[in-house]
């Protein structure tokens, strides 16, 4: 893998903040040839340093109104397991191996209270390998990318 310069960089900021942009606009926008960025964003996807790109979607509109942070304590060496089960939940949208006091820290969207109660106090909690679960609820969220946007 190249070491990534200043461009480079500048070429990742703009793709997050707009991962529709023309090559024209991304290289007016960082004052390089069209096909400098080309070969540049040719070269960060071959690198695995843009790795692909997706529609971000407001969770609200899209009719997930409740979303919560669920830390999962659980068994000893069933990572791997517990991580399978949890990314075949269509709710939940993040998921992390962390230090500390929790095992995992899980973002999860869901349509009301009533379907977020479903996911954690079935169907989370119904994994063999979950000892126990914390939930709290994200009142509102602001990401870098939607700062870059405004």
């Amino acid at each position: 893998m190249a070491a990534m310069d200043d461009t480079d960089r500048q070429i990742v900021e703009a793709l997050r903040a707009d991962g529709r942009m023309s090559m024209r606009a991304l290289a007016d926008r960082i004052h390089v040839s069209r096909a400098s960025a080309y070969a540049r964003v040719a070269r960060l996807e071959r690198d695995g340093v843009i790795t692909g790109y997706a529609a971000l979607i407001d969770p609200v509109r899209y009719g997930y109104a409740l979303s919560a942070y669920v830390y999962l304590d659980i068994d000893q060496r069933s990572w791997k397991s517990v991580r399978r089960q949890l990314l075949s939940m269509t709710e939940v949208d993040h998921v992390a191996l962390v230090s500390g006091e929790h095992d995992i820290l899980l973002r999860v969207r869901a349509s009301d209270a009533v379907s977020l109660r479903d996911v954690v106090l079935t169907r989370l909690q119904e994994i063999p390998e979950v000892r126990s679960t914390q939930t709290v609820l994200i009142f509102e969220e602001a990401t870098p990318v939607q700062e870059l946007r405004k």
